[in-house]
């Protein structure tokens, strides 16, 4: 098992801090959000343009910072809940593709993938197929 270790101490292996190294530890290490927030992922930002010339590092930075679309982790227990607010129902669920304004919600790095946690009012559609959808 290739283990990364931080703080390493060799004398005392079991005081280090493991990242963990399978798709499931990681997993865990998800944040489960609170009251009416909304977990969602950044998609991964295409490398290429359509005619094949590769985007540069900062391109695709700024690309997943601005991003329109994000992908729906997870929602917290009270959100959509306020049916004053939501008399329609919830605006999205776990699974959806949803349309966002940029830099919305509060931005976290994980592995090196970047998720937002957002309100549930901030979502203003959803997507079927988000691939095409880009910021004007």
């Amino acid at each position: 098992m290739s283990e990364i270790f931080i703080g390493q101490d060799a004398a005392n292996p079991e005081q280090s801090t493991v990242l963990p190294d399978t798709p499931e530890q990681k997993a865990k290490q998800l944040p489960i959000p609170s009251g009416f927030h909304i977990l969602c992922v950044v998609p991964e930002v295409d490398g290429a343009y359509e005619s094949g010339i590769v985007k540069a590092d900062i391109t695709k930075t700024y690309e997943e910072r601005l991003t329109t679309v994000l992908f729906v982790v997870a929602l917290g227990p009270d959100c959509y809940k306020d049916l004053t607010r939501f008399p329609s129902g919830a605006w999205c669920k776990q699974g959806d593709f949803v349309l966002v304004r940029p830099n919305t919600g509060s931005r976290l790095k994980i592995h090196n993938r970047e998720f937002r946690i957002v309100n549930d009012d901030a979502v203003e559609g959803v997507v079927e197929d988000p691939r095409g959808i880009s910021r004007a």
